[in-house]
């Protein structure tokens, strides 16, 4: 979907589609060569990590193995509720594995901080966060991210697996949600 198709419920397009390949094109030469000679798990966390995992995955120019987790910190409204469920854990033990969390966005750091500690116990070689956007004036903890596309300001961005009530995660663009469509 392209924004044109939104643009009433936009108030700005802050990445293109372009840009943000372009970026994800970035991080992935900044992870392999992170971790070179070293074999990675990225773990993608669902729903919103999709398009960032599927990108970044075709990006590498070496073999990656991925897997999927699913939690959820939100219901339908648009701030964390900071209770943390699995719905869908690993398929894969990572014991001794290097592990890196690829997420879409970190708002108040809450659901990924729990993650990040869930995994650590698994006993992992290494576990760190890859993420296309950070608000850091959300952060309501502390948060090691090893990887960030972008920082942005603390306003409702939809797109490129963002979503509100599960509308715009197929916009290609990522864009500042009008207040009028979730007030």
């Amino acid at each position: 979907m392209d924004a044109a198709h939104v643009e009433n419920d936009l108030v700005n397009v802050l990445f293109t589609e372009a840009q943000i390949q372009e970026r994800i094109g970035e991080l992935a030469q900044e992870i392999e060569a992170e971790y070179a000679g070293r074999e990675l798990l990225i773990v993608g966390v669902l729903r919103g990590a999709v398009m960032v995992m599927a990108d970044m995955a075709r990006a590498f120019t070496r073999h990656i193995e991925m897997d999927w987790m699913a939690v959820s910190s939100y219901g339908s409204g648009t701030k964390s509720s900071g209770v943390v469920r699995i719905l869908k854990d690993l398929d894969t033990d990572i014991s001794g594995r290097d592990v890196l969390i690829v997420d879409e966005i970190i708002d108040s750091g809450l659901t990924l901080s729990w993650l990040t500690s869930n995994l650590a116990s698994r006993n992992p070689a290494s576990v760190e966060v890859a993420t296309l956007l950070r608000k850091p004036e959300a952060l309501k903890v502390p948060l090691d991210v090893k990887f960030v596309g972008w920082d942005i300001p603390n306003e409702f961005v939809v797109g490129y697996g963002l979503d509100y009530q599960e509308r715009y995660r197929n916009l290609r663009d990522i864009g500042t949600l009008a207040p009028h469509v979730y007030s």
